[in-house]
């Protein structure tokens, strides 16, 4: 097969007649580089069209003033005190000199709201995320949990940044549990205010973006609690809800009475972003500023609510703020476009070693070069298009408000951001090692990217936390198909790949190894969903085995690995089907099979990397996984040949890159000049 490869490409892209002497290969393959080289450049282009979002005029426009604003350009040596003032001054610059609105954005047009929120991050992941506080969380609490009244009043200095604020909702001792949050809001009904209290230090609000010195408001998620409405004359506590809580004098930026805001000090990394410790003593608000949409309280001191229940309650709350989900997914998948592009560009430019009497060869030639680099290149492809989709899923729920819909980005958006952010966290140390000795300076980023990207992983939802909130959705819908119920758009295909499951693997297609099988979308589409189904059949099954002794806490704690793994599986197949129909849609035959190729490649690697579990059910023969293996190296080296085409498309300003070895030219001259030569 090796052989009828290196042939086809002497028939498919002929090279013109040797001169007399020659040799016949080495003059063909040349001929057919050199003509995949000088085609590049189109190819390129054909793909960025492609890839460009309908934003990217806005992305452009705020490239092009950092470019010509070199104050606001974040040096690589930066103290923390500095960093946060630099920070600052670039959301300021970004608001008030740009002419950008991002809470207009995010309200009107989701999508360019996320693209300004990655180009932010472009010129500093900590402005992309002081972005975020300031906007997807504070502006975001605003005006999707409170009500008109709150719109007009906080809305325009939201926008314009007249009113910095904060998100308080992490404590010391509660993170990821937020209904055990111990923060309370206690109703007086002689003065009609809250009075907002740190009952204990495990209470103190921490990690609070924005506070230790910009913020000069903060959502406080606290209990709700209302004297003498609970059983027998007992206060009712009415569950979490969230609080506008002034924290500093608008004129003077004193810290208010009642108060304490301490500084959580320096961080691995984002030390653009001041994130505080915030204590409250008695501070007392008015009864408007409570966040009311899904709960009110009256003069008199009653509580009504559309909702029944503290769970339902809580549950819409949490749901209207996925938004910050989303941002991430999205902001991580742009990190790690620039992971790659630093590394690909240094593997195509750093020569080593080489056959005997001939010149050295590029690294990314050495197919273990090619293992790490090339199936990594494919992911931010696959996760491109998948974000994309996520950011388009996200906009439409906030135009219908489809409670199907909801149902779907809350857990898309939870299953996204987990398994996008841990596999940029491992890339960009493996693009690092990749990179030698030169990945170690700081200039050339990936410590910066490493540090500063790590805390996506952990913010807006514990990774381990949300895997196991679509691992939980996925049982419910496992239930329902087995009540006759209709499943969730997303979830469409267990239908028929349970069913599918439930029948013996077919030992005549088990064992096909031919390429053109291998690299049949269906295949690949139908081998991953047939994993997740199998997982969630088996996981079934033993918590119904173990609940009978352990209880539904034990079982679920019994089986966690196995849920975590089903939840990756089924968001492997939901990317994967979003490639896959990209692909399709795809309009120029030239791009498409390009994507075609990086599609095939991200597939099958996936197949390969959990090849066990397909070998255990005798769902892939021996020969089979072979052939998996074979096409999967084959592959990597095919990307390979159109690597430095792949990156291009990315079309990423060196404004964005900024590391020397990862420049489109001169790399090695620009490295030199900046330590000092």
């Amino acid at each position: 097969m090796r052989r009828l490869r290196r042939l086809s490409l002497h028939l498919l892209q002929p090279a013109a007649p040797p001169a007399p002497g020659d040799q016949l290969a080495l003059a063909a393959c040349a001929g057919a580089r050199a003509r995949r080289v000088e085609g590049g450049a189109d190819v390129a282009a054909a793909l960025a069209a492609y890839l460009r979002g309908r934003h990217r005029a806005t992305q452009m426009r705020l490239f092009d003033f950092f470019r010509a604003r070199p104050d606001l350009q974040t040096p690589v040596e930066l103290a923390t005190a500095a960093h946060r003032e630099l920070c600052y001054r670039q959301l300021c610059a970004l608001v008030r000199e740009a002419g950008v609105r991002p809470l207009t954005l995010m309200d009107s047009d989701p999508a360019e709201y996320f693209a300004v929120m990655e180009a932010a991050g472009g010129a500093d992941i900590s402005l992309g995320v002081k972005l975020g506080v300031q906007y997807s969380l504070w502006g975001g609490s605003v005006i999707n949990l409170g009500t008109k009244k709150h719109r007009d009043k906080y809305f325009d200095g939201i926008d314009n940044l007249d009113y910095p604020g904060c998100f308080a909702m992490t404590e010391l001792h509660h993170g990821s549990n937020v209904q055990a949050l111990q923060t309370t809001a206690t109703f007086d009904p002689v003065t009609d205010e809250f009075i907002i209290n740190t009952p204990n230090d495990g209470a103190i609000k921490w990690w609070i973006g924005n506070a230790a010195v910009h913020g000069k408001f903060a959502t406080v998620f606290a209990r709700l609690i209302l004297p003498l409405q609970g059983k027998g004359g007992e206060p009712a506590d009415m569950g979490i809800h969230a609080f506008i809580v002034p924290i500093r004098d608008l004129e003077t930026h004193a810290v208010l009475p009642g108060i304490e805001i301490n500084d959580c000090g320096h961080k691995i990394g984002l030390n653009g972003v001041d994130n505080g410790a915030l204590r409250f003593r008695s501070v007392r608000i008015p009864r408007d500023n409570l966040l009311n949409r899904f709960g009110d309280v009256s003069r008199d001191g009653k509580y009504t609510s559309s909702l029944p229940t503290i769970n339902k309650r809580f549950a819409a709350t949490l749901g209207e703020l996925v938004g910050g989900r989303v941002g991430i997914a999205y902001c991580s998948v742009g990190v790690l476009k620039v992971a790659v592009t630093i590394a690909v560009r240094y593997a195509l430019l750093r020569h080593q070693f080489g056959p005997p009497k001939q010149p050295e060869i590029s690294v990314l030639d050495y197919q273990s070069h090619q293992n790490k680099l090339m199936p990594m290149l494919a992911s931010s492809y696959a996760f491109h298009f998948a974000t994309v989709m996520l950011v388009d899923k996200y906009s439409e729920m906030k135009k219908t408000n489809d409670e199907d819909l909801i149902a779907d980005v809350h857990v898309l958006s939870s299953g996204l951001k987990a398994y996008i952010t841990s596999y940029t966290a491992k890339s960009i140390s493996i693009c690092r090692e990749a990179c030698g000795g030169h990945g170690y300076a700081a200039v050339n980023r990936f410590g910066a990217l490493r540090n500063d990207h790590d805390i996506f992983q952990t913010f807006e939802g514990d990774n381990t936390v949300l895997l196991q909130q679509v691992a939980g959705d996925l049982l419910k819908q496992y239930q329902e198909k087995f009540k006759g119920g209709t499943l969730s758009v997303t979830w469409n295909y267990l239908r028929d790949s349970m069913g599918t499951y439930l029948a013996q693997p077919n030992p005549v297609t088990a064992r096909w190894e031919g390429e053109d099988h291998l690299r049949d979308p269906n295949f690949q589409l139908d081998a991953f969903r047939y994993r997740t189904s199998r997982l969630l059949h088996s996981v079934a099954a033993r918590l119904q085995k173990h609940s009978k002794t352990l209880g539904g806490f034990g079982a679920w704690n019994r089986c966690l690995n196995h849920l975590l793994t089903l939840a990756e599986s089924h968001i492997e197949s939901v990317i994967l089907a979003m490639f896959i129909e990209s692909v399709k849609s795809c309009p120029d035959e030239k791009t498409r099979e390009a994507l075609k190729l990086v599609c095939d490649l991200y597939a099958l690697d996936r197949i390969w990397k959990d090849i066990g579990t397909y070998r255990n059910v005798d769902y892939v023969a021996p020969n089979k996984a072979k052939a998996i293996h074979k096409l999967t190296d084959y592959l990597s080296y095919q990307v390979r040949l159109v690597a430095r085409e792949l990156i291009d498309a990315f079309d990423l300003p060196d404004l964005i890159i900024r590391a020397p070895i990862g420049m489109q030219s001169e790399a090695y001259a620009q490295y030199t000049q900046y330590v000092g030569f």
